[in-house]
């Protein structure tokens, strides 16, 4: 096991559980189908969204990495942009107001609908163009693919079916502005720690 996997896996870690753990277009769709049709019919909705974000992040990594070996200088450009990006994002997150949920369709959706939806997320395209140029846990640029495509499934999964299986008590939850404050402040903070290998990385540099 190298160095460079141990010291970045809990950022690694900590970014798949923040990402996909916190608002956004997946989880308010889940929120809503958890409580307009149950957990059971949900699932297929789960499934898609885990399976999506694995095919993105595997494409959108593989492409990177050849691009990156063609323009090395790039890679470091993209880091600090995405340094500056994570920062905006947890302002978003820290500052963000109530969850607002749609009506539901007459039926959830279903797996392959999920599954493309992912290409259209704007949170599906940050995560997976952020977790490409700033988690490294190995310095072999299609293993760090693979393992954070695997970081997103492990983690991801046990994370959205929350938003489905207790849609009517997160719901309920956050409707208190105070803990919905709380809740928020929470994730943003996390999320930028789980910055810290970058950011030293980037003063190193």
């Amino acid at each position: 096991m190298s160095l460079d996997f141990v010291d970045a896996l809990p950022a690694g870690m900590l970014f798949a559980l923040v990402t996909t753990i916190t608002p956004g277009p997946n989880n308010t769709m889940l929120l809503a189908s958890g409580v307009n049709f149950g957990f059971r019919r949900t699932v297929p909705h789960i499934l898609g969204i885990s399976a999506g974000v694995v095919l993105l992040m595997l494409s959108v990594g593989f492409g990177l990495g050849e691009l990156f070996s063609r323009v090395p200088g790039l890679y470091t450009a993209l880091e600090t942009a995405s340094v500056a990006y994570l920062l905006y994002l947890a302002w978003k997150i820290g500052t963000s107001g109530d969850i607002r949920i749609r009506n539901g369709d007459a039926r959830p959706m279903r797996f392959h609908e999920a599954i493309a939806f992912q290409w259209i997320n704007p949170k599906a395209w940050m995560m997976v163009l952020t977790a490409a140029t700033t988690i490294r846990m190995s310095t072999d640029f299609g293993e760090n693919t693979m393992l954070m495509a695997a970081l997103f499934y492990v983690i991801g999964l046990p994370s959205i079916c929350l938003w489905a299986a207790f849609g009517t008590g997160v719901r309920r939850f956050l409707s208190s502005p105070l803990r919905l404050r709380a809740f928020n402040v929470a994730m943003a903070l996390a999320l930028v720690v789980s910055m810290y290998p970058l950011a030293a990385q980037l003063l190193r540099g």
